[in-house]
């Protein structure tokens, strides 16, 4: 709005005088969440899934940690898009609309060979609903409070960095094409970090 006002006033000499979008304040952006696993919670679901029928639910969730990928991404995998001579899965559909080439370690590969057989199409057959609900009711089950399945996202970012990968191989495997963007992902332990300053 403010831009339009603007380029009355400037191009087309329309008197407005002072600009009343300059008088309005913006609004200010909430912080991101900062949510990761606490030790032992990962320990805990697997517990609490032991005699589900929801048994895509930790693959998916180890998968998660593993890959920092989001929900909607794991849920459109397809066979078809693994490279399993390179490690590497493409997701033709992401969040900012450009496709891209997901380097995956050898543990998600696990978890990928691990889901063999089971569809013919997707790796994870089944719909973002049923894995929210599943994910809610195991987190109201074990008593896990305030986690969030696109938090998984957030703790494998800062897991990338604590393994001591660089920005542009962390926006490789994470999909960010601005690099600032990945500062609200990293929340970096200063016990970590007393580690590696020795």
């Amino acid at each position: 709005m403010g831009h339009i006002i603007r380029t009355a006033t400037i191009d087309w000499d329309f008197p407005f005088g002072k600009n009343p979008v300059d008088l309005i304040r913006k609004p200010k952006i909430p912080p991101g969440r900062t949510r990761r696993l606490i030790p032992g919670e990962l320990e805990k679901m697997r517990e609490g899934m032991e005699k589900s029928e929801s048994t895509y639910l930790i693959p998916m969730i180890e998968f998660a940690i593993e890959t920092a990928m989001r929900r909607g991404e794991i849920l459109g995998l397809e066979w078809r898009n693994f490279n399993f001579r390179t490690n590497t899965v493409l997701l033709p559909v992401t969040k900012n609309g450009h496709p891209r080439t997901v380097p995956l370690s050898s543990k998600a590969m696990d978890i990928i060979r691990s889901r063999f057989g089971l569809d013919d199409k997707r790796v994870f057959a089944v719909t973002e609903t049923a894995v929210r609900l599943a994910f809610d009711r195991l987190m109201d089950r074990i008593r896990i409070d305030d986690l969030h399945f696109h938090d998984l996202r957030h703790e494998a970012i800062t897991r990338l960095f604590e393994r001591g990968l660089t920005v542009p191989e962390v926006a490789l495997i994470s999909g960010h094409r601005e690099y600032r963007m990945l500062t609200r992902y990293t929340h970096i332990s200063p016990e970590e970090l007393v580690k590696k300053l020795g």
